[in-house]
């Protein structure tokens, strides 16, 4: 088993878990206003690039 020699400073053990940490999601605002994630379709309106690519249902619809 591993046994190390010298102990690590508080700031070479925060130089080695500067990696660790947990990314934030990328978020980007829809023309209707309602956040996303980029390169996929407003799940608010349905539209992507300025095209109406998913069709939302009515009220009527969904009942």
């Amino acid at each position: 088993m591993a046994v190390q020699q010298n102990k690590k400073s508080h700031s070479k053990k925060g130089m080695r878990r500067s990696h660790d940490r947990v990314a934030t999601p990328t978020v980007v605002y829809c023309t209707c206003g309602a956040p996303t994630v980029p390169h996929a379709a407003c799940p608010s309106c349905g539209t992507y690039r300025g095209r109406q690519v998913v069709e939302q249902k009515t009220a009527d619809e969904q009942q």
